[in-house]
């Protein structure tokens, strides 16, 4: 919202944050009222970086740390495990190399309160940074929900490399706390295409049968 209408009235951008914040918590509670999990989707926690080159990660994290503080004030008296956190990269097959690094905002993620976290992890750009999970002092009672399918390129991923994304995490924060998802969304906006309705149904067909996979190993 603060990204897409700019501010024009409140005197400081704290200001107009904390007041989206406060408007926003109507719509969240809404949502759980009528007995719905949240999933709150902020792409610009991490693409900020990207969109604003003239910043330094460290100016980055300090504006990311105040959304999350505002975010948390929209949060409040709801349940933990009834939200869910997504960030990501948004819909992007173009090169990626001055993605942030998951390193460098992890902390800045987990201070949002929600009971499980959704990411990317499956494109090439990213798929390493499952290793940072290990040292990030995840909660013990948050979950994982990593992207093993991916939007960023529209080859199809075979169910074994999946079932082998679905392990990794399983051995950071154990089977009970890993839920399989896809990197983002295959089309962020009514009526775009970004990747065609066939590979997409062929992706999660993928995400399926190597969820079976990795379950089969895990529950053995």
């Amino acid at each position: 919202i603060e990204t897409t209408t700019p501010n024009q009235y409140y005197s400081t951008d704290e200001k107009y944050v904390f007041a989206i914040a406060e408007a926003m918590r109507e719509e969240y509670k809404a949502i759980i009222d009528a007995g719905f999990l949240l999933q709150v989707d902020d792409p610009f926690l991490v693409t900020y970086y990207i969109m604003r080159p003239e910043l330094s990660v460290a100016e980055c994290r300090k504006w990311g740390e105040l959304r999350v503080e505002a975010l948390n004030h929209a949060l409040s008296g709801i349940p933990e495990d009834k939200i869910r956190f997504h960030t990501c990269y948004s819909v992007n097959m173009g090169p990626r190399v001055h993605d942030m690094e998951l390193k460098d905002i992890v902390d800045v993620v987990l201070k949002v309160r929600a009971g499980g976290y959704s990411f990317e992890a499956a494109n090439p750009r990213h798929e390493h940074e499952w290793e940072v999970w290990k040292s990030a002092g995840i909660p013990n009672h948050k979950i994982l929900l990593p992207g093993v399918i991916t939007q960023s390129t529209v080859l199809v991923e075979h169910q074994e490399l999946v079932a082998q994304r679905i392990m990794r995490f399983a051995e950071v924060v154990g089977r009970e706390r890993v839920i399989a998802s896809a990197d983002c969304g295959f089309a962020s906006f009514a009526g775009s295409n970004e990747v065609h309705p066939s590979i997409v149904w062929a992706k999660f067909k993928a995400l399926v049968e190597g969820a079976r996979l990795a379950s089969k190993q895990l529950w053995h």
